[in-house]
């Protein structure tokens, strides 16, 4: 007489419906993606300019700025080279110059 193991239904069934679980039901990801999407979509917020904004934006809309272009080359050329030195005091000194000037300018 043979005597097998005893036949373990919820096992097969539990290992069957995790299967079927895994297959239909959204990943993860795809729920993180769809509640950022959601989050972004929400997230508007009404913004509106000033009339000095609308103004300035009037005024410099047909005018292109100056660019000096064989500076631009230059530089690019510098940059291509490995050779433009970076020049932090200049940087520095530039930075400062215009925060006094708005600090200037906010006092008026």
């Amino acid at each position: 007489m043979k005597i097998s193991p005893p036949l373990d239904n919820s096992l097969a069934l539990s290992n069957s419906t995790a299967a079927q679980a895994a297959k239909t039901a959204p990943t993860v990801s795809t729920l993180a993606k769809t509640a950022a999407s959601k989050a972004t979509q929400s997230a508007g917020v009404a913004v509106t300019m000033s009339s000095m904004a609308k103004s300035l934006e009037a005024a410099t809309k047909g005018q292109a700025p100056e660019v000096d272009m064989a500076k631009v080359n230059a530089v690019r050329s510098a940059i291509a080279q490995g050779t433009y030195v970076v020049n932090p005091e200049a940087i520095a000194d530039k930075l400062l110059s215009n925060a006094q000037e708005m600090l200037t300018r906010s006092r008026v």
